[in-house]
């Protein structure tokens, strides 16, 4: 059973450098509309299998919180946020958290 794939990582610097490069392509004539989307549609399923294996934990500490929930995704966002991944830290003035269901669409 595949897991349900989101288009969310197209919005990164990756997927928008991709977006870019496909545009390119489909420009000059080197690629179908078709084909630019298979790519994008790989895209999604290879960032969320490689983002499965990830196992770092990440712990954050902020300010001014405010969230949000639609349509089973919940929007987080904090201000003024220390963020440590492992041994190393940084500060962020903003973090914005995009959290979707694992859930398969199927059953």
């Amino acid at each position: 059973m595949a897991a349900t794939q989101y288009e969310l990582y197209r919005r990164s610097s990756l997927g928008n450098s991709l977006i870019e490069a496909l545009d390119v392509l489909h420009t000059n004539d080197l690629m179908s509309p078709q084909m630019a989307m298979k790519v994008l549609s790989q895209f999604d399923t290879c960032i969320a299998e490689s983002l499965q294996q990830v196992r770092s934990k990440a712990t954050m500490k902020g300010s001014k919180l405010t969230y949000g929930y639609c349509d089973d995704v919940w929007t987080f966002i904090a201000r003024d946020v220390t963020v440590r991944i492992d041994q190393e830290s940084f500060n962020a003035d903003k973090i914005k958290i995009v959290a979707c269901s694992a859930k398969s669409g199927t059953s």
